[in-house]
């Protein structure tokens, strides 16, 4: 027998209100494009590669949250897609005309 595999959208269930479970994919939302992914947290290097903004270093990724806010991701720490709210994110090159 298959088993059904879930997908759990993260900006439907943030914009609904509701917690989203553990699933096998994910969908989540990277400035304009989508993107599946198979585990429940990335983390900020994991999250701009996957938008193809390299090398990482040279941005910052930032977790839009229901209701407005937002929260920086560095580029060593986990985004954790069961969190209550986690709406999308959005990429910020960084500024290279310093120094």
């Amino acid at each position: 027998m298959d088993k059904k595999e879930i997908l759990v959208d993260l900006e439907e269930y943030a914009k609904a209100g509701k917690i989203p479970p553990h699933a096998d994919r994910y969908r989540i939302k990277i400035d304009k494009e989508k993107y599946e992914v198979e585990a429940p947290a990335l983390t900020g290097r994991q999250l701009l590669e996957l938008a193809g903004k390299t090398p990482p270093e040279n941005f910052m990724i930032h977790q839009k949250l229901k209701g407005g806010a937002t929260k920086k991701i560095e580029l060593d720490m986990l985004a954790d897609f069961t969190e209550p709210g986690v709406e999308r994110f959005m990429t910020i090159p960084l500024d290279q005309t310093e120094g």
